[in-house]
């Protein structure tokens, strides 16, 4: 276990990396949230959250600076404190901010919204957290036989060591470092939005209809929805005549946890990259599904994957770049990131799957939502979640304009999947969203 003692914990592999690229109008923020079939009482959520945070110490926690590293240290300050929710969600978290927690909780009618920062965990902690404070609020208002099971913890017990550990480190043993050699891809122009504006685009739809338009390609949903944004950024490009071509590329999160045993609440994911390429010839709907499904299942294996975690953490078992002074450290890796790591992918996507909740929960939740928060550069990110027969697309991107996520839900309509479009833009003179794309179902 990646700690010395009870006193902080050390970043993780991934988490390294999300403070070196905090700016002023950025910080590596997510958003999960689930809606209730009842408005919240926030008096009570309060309540829920102190009673749970405490059961999740990686969570409650500061985050400081040392002169080789960063860590996590617990933080007994008051808060957080629950809060109405806002139009703009994942706005930059600043440290020193917020009594230095890095997490917020928000309400607005039905819906209970958690936004973390990337370096405390991936969305498998983040959904551990807010089910947790779900489960404990629920009881709180009299639910009985809402058992601990999945992703609600028992706030009762202490956290296993498991829960806490570095998972990279631990299966980073492959016997080689595979090199990565990837092509810039296409980059989206757009029209920045005001600081801070992140403009959320839901797309709202039947799980069976995408499933069973999925199996007509001999497709997953994830597989399939991946080839629907490919198209959209490919019609995206084509359209703009100042753009040389470029591959066209999508970043996918994978859940290590799927592949390599582990019950760790912090982060465990790695890239993959599925995409195509213009330049060898026109890319016919079907053709870029079965790129996606090839490249997909050759990547999506516990070889390859080991493969890549070991050169990920190569540098960090350095014993020349642990010495390193940590100014130097976030230099090196902000520019590898803005030079080329950014550049890898046109957009972010990411499936955090079919949502199970315990029994006695079922009753009382309607849907989820996950948002992978405001993009590092001009581009969209999309996140998919799914529960019951409830299948729901976010994007959230920072430029105005919307082609790649109208294309996208036009694809979907095309394919006979009814889709109910929402979003958090206002009137002050911005066009709709998608309007072709939109019908109820």
């Amino acid at each position: 276990m990646e700690r010395r003692d009870k006193d902080w914990y050390k970043l993780d592999l991934s988490a390294i990396v999300y403070p070196t690229l905090q700016r002023r109008d950025f910080s590596s923020v997510y958003r999960l949230s689930v809606v209730l079939k009842e408005e919240i009482q926030p008096q009570v959520l309060q309540r829920a959250l102190d009673m749970t945070l405490p059961r999740f110490p990686t969570y409650k926690a500061a985050i400081r600076k040392g002169l080789f590293w960063r860590y996590l240290e617990p933080n007994d300050r008051p808060g957080p404190f629950v809060q109405e929710d806002v139009k703009n969600p994942c706005q930059p978290m600043y440290f020193k901010a917020n009594n230095r927690y890095l997490v917020r909780v928000y309400y607005f009618r039905s819906r209970i919204a958690l936004e973390a920062h990337h370096s405390l965990g991936d969305g498998t902690g983040g959904m551990c957290l807010l089910l947790t404070l779900t489960a404990t609020y629920l009881r709180l208002l009299g639910v009985k036989g809402i058992e601990n099971s999945g992703f609600v913890l028992d706030i009762g017990e202490k956290p296993q060591e498991g829960e806490l550990e570095d998972a990279y480190m631990r299966y980073a043993n492959a016997k080689v470092c595979p090199p990565r050699l990837e092509e810039k891809a296409y980059r989206v122009r757009g029209t920045g939005e005001p600081f801070y504006t992140l403009n959320i685009i839901d797309g709202i739809m039947s799980v069976s209809e995408v499933a069973a338009v999925a199996k007509r390609y001999n497709a997953t949903i994830t597989e399939y929805l991946n080839a629907v944004l490919l198209q959209a950024l490919l019609t995206k490009q084509e359209q703009d005549p100042e753009v040389r071509l470029r591959p066209v590329k999508i970043a996918m999160p994978v859940n290590l946890r799927r592949f390599f045993p582990s019950i760790t609440l912090r982060n465990f994911i790695t890239m993959i990259y599925p995409g195509v390429d213009p330049r060898l010839g026109e890319y016919s709907f079907e053709e870029i599904v079965v790129q996606v499904r090839n490249y997909m299942r050759y990547h999506l294996n516990e070889k390859l994957l080991r493969g890549d975690i070991t050169t990920n953490a190569q540098t960090q078992r350095n014993p020349l770049i642990r010495v390193v002074p940590l100014f130097v450290k976030d230099f090196v890796v902000r520019l590898f990131y803005t030079k080329v790591q950014d550049r890898n992918s046109s957009a972010g996507l990411t499936n955090m799957g079919a949502m199970r909740v315990p029994e006695g929960m079922e009753p009382y939740v309607e849907r989820f939502d996950i948002y992978m928060g405001q993009p590092f550069s001009a581009r969209t990110n999309c996140a998919i979640i799914s529960f019951r027969d409830i299948l729901t697309v976010n994007f959230a991107s920072s430029i105005v304009e919307t082609d790649v996520e109208r294309y996208f839900f036009q694809r979907l309509v095309k394919d006979g999947v009814h889709v109910k479009i929402e979003s958090n833009r206002g009137k002050g003179g911005k066009r709709p969203v998608a309007p072709e794309a939109g019908h109820s179902g």
